[in-house]
């Protein structure tokens, strides 16, 4: 599904009214009647008070059309327009008549805040005052009525966007935004749902399809592309019944150190959980015992170094090469690792020390292989690309770095974002369970895996960050997130792949 600016959802209005031979009231009254759908689907209508604010924009006049159909279904609804402007779109205006042939009583006009109603926390708050148009900080009276809805205790429905929220640009800290329960949006998300910034003030979301046309909404590039259920499903690899273990490609893991030792269990155990055909674990002397008393299923090489890797030499041709997971930063161990990134020739995954490794030698940036995957958390991506003021620079700031590389990069978060040189991807599993320390071992273990069986780059990064947080996501469910660790996490791997895997129609029942 692709993320789009509010400029193109804007253009995709326009096309869909002159393809579609409609008026954009039309499209408006579809809109609204979706939605009201969708909540009619969720409510009885003599069970609440529904009390919905309109500004006096497009965003108004949807709130209208759902006011309307709402009325007309028995639903208790009080209509408040924010009467905050001389300005009202033609839409509003005739939704706005419409309303006064169905209600009992007019809408309440709120011109200050003395005007502002009662909200109980029996109520359900319809927000429609503001929607993708948005280009201002709210202020004044306006400001405070967002702040006094959020102040209350009634559940908060936001309208395409919560009120006060940019689609696609940053905020300054204490801007007014309605904070909002669970927000149904037109068409597309909105890039600003997923971002740390932002995303807590739209709740949870559903994406309505309003019909727009279809044929733009495939030719205009996009923001990002959102990695769900069906984004995977369409990158899996099914496996031919008449194959071995060589099919299915060969993992090199160069991680661990004294005391992080478990990186390099968790990594390796990752690679042959999502179905490598053979891993490999290239470590300290020291850890050795074990690596092999923990994964039977793993092979093993020792460096010469006791405590940490000190040296490399060996032939990569054969291998799908994963480095960097807890060998830390001695000055051996950073000529090892010069030595294997610049004697691979197929992209490799970079993680933890090695990212650190990167930025510390940025020289070494230019050896790595085209579309080598780097999988940083926000503190090594701040060492490699350097600071940030929001979101949105960061964004940039990594656009910047993978072309000029030409690598990928996968950044961990509560949603992971890949940028690639041809385009942004947006993962939409996961949870806050998996901030747990070896997760990030775990997610560059499944990479390597899905890279040595033939996934290309970006399908494998696709493929692995949405297994790695449908995984966490499944072992949730019996652990809850307090209980969840890394290891725990790569044992769902196969469940995940399993449940992902299940016809659409059984996940619906």
């Amino acid at each position: 599904m692709k993320i789009l600016s509010a400029e193109q959802l804007a253009e995709a209005d326009q096309s869909t009214i002159s393809k579609q031979h409609l008026t954009s009231v039309d499209l408006m009254e579809r809109a609204g009647t979706l939605v009201f759908e969708r909540i009619h689907q969720r409510l009885k209508a003599d069970a609440v008070l529904v009390k919905l604010f309109c500004g006096s924009g497009n965003n108004g006049g949807d709130g209208l059309v759902i006011a309307r159909h709402l009325i007309n279904h028995g639903y208790q609804v009080i209509v408040y327009i924010t009467n905050c402007s001389t300005k009202r779109s033609p839409n509003f205006l005739i939704n706005y008549n419409r309303i006064k042939e169905v209600a009992k009583d007019w809408p309440i006009l709120l011109s200050c805040k003395e005007d502002f109603p009662e909200i109980t926390a029996q109520d359900i708050v319809i927000d429609a005052i503001f929607g993708t148009g948005l280009n201002r900080v709210l202020e004044g009276w306006v400001a405070d009525l967002v702040h006094y809805l959020n102040d209350s205790n009634a559940l908060k429905v936001a309208i395409d966007m919560p009120s006060g929220l940019y689609a696609n640009k940053a905020h300054d800290p204490g801007d007014a935004i309605l904070k909002a329960d669970h927000t149904f949006t037109f068409q597309t998300p909105k890039l600003s749902f997923f971002l740390p910034e932002t995303g807590s003030y739209v709740g949870s979301f559903e994406v309505v399809n309003i019909g727009l046309d279809p044929a733009y909404l495939m030719g205009v590039a996009p923001l990002a592309e959102l990695i769900d259920r069906e984004a995977a499903q369409n990158r899996y690899k099914t496996r031919e019944k008449f194959t071995y273990k060589g099919d299915y490609g060969h993992v090199l893991t160069f991680a661990g150190s004294k005391g992080k030792m478990g990186a390099a269990v968790l990594c390796a155990g990752a690679a042959i959980n999502s179905g490598a055909g053979k891993v490999t674990a290239y470590i300290p002397e020291e850890g050795n015992y074990m690596l092999q008393t923990s994964l039977p299923e793993v092979m093993t090489l020792q460096s010469k170094g006791d405590e940490f890797i000190t040296d490399f030499n060996h032939d990569l041709k054969d291998y799908v090469l994963c480095i960097g997971p807890g060998i830390g930063t001695e000055k051996d161990t950073v000529s090892a690792f010069a030595k294997a990134i610049q004697e691979q020739t197929t992209p490799i995954i970079i993680d933890a020390d090695g990212i650190v490794i990167l930025s510390q030698h940025p020289e070494l940036v230019t050896s790595l292989p085209k579309d080598s995957i780097l999988t940083p958390h926000d503190g090594e991506l701040r060492q490699l690309i350097g600071p940030w003021n929001h979101s949105y620079e960061r964004i940039r700031n990594a656009q910047e770095f993978s072309k000029k590389h030409g690598v990928i990069l996968v950044l961990k978060g509560a949603h992971s974002m890949i940028i690639s040189p041809s385009g942004s991807y947006i993962n939409d599993t996961g949870n806050p369970g998996m901030a747990t320390a070896g997760s990030g071992d775990v997610l560059s273990g499944i990479l390597a895996s899905f890279l040595a069986q033939g996934y290309d780059p970006i399908s494998a990064a696709i493929f692995s960050v949405y297994i790695h947080g449908a995984s966490g996501d499944l072992a949730a469910q019996t652990y809850a997130y307090e209980g969840l660790k890394a290891s725990v996490i790569s044992n769902y791997i196969g469940p995940s792949i399993l449940d992902l895997l299940k016809n659409p129609i059984d996940q619906q029942q």
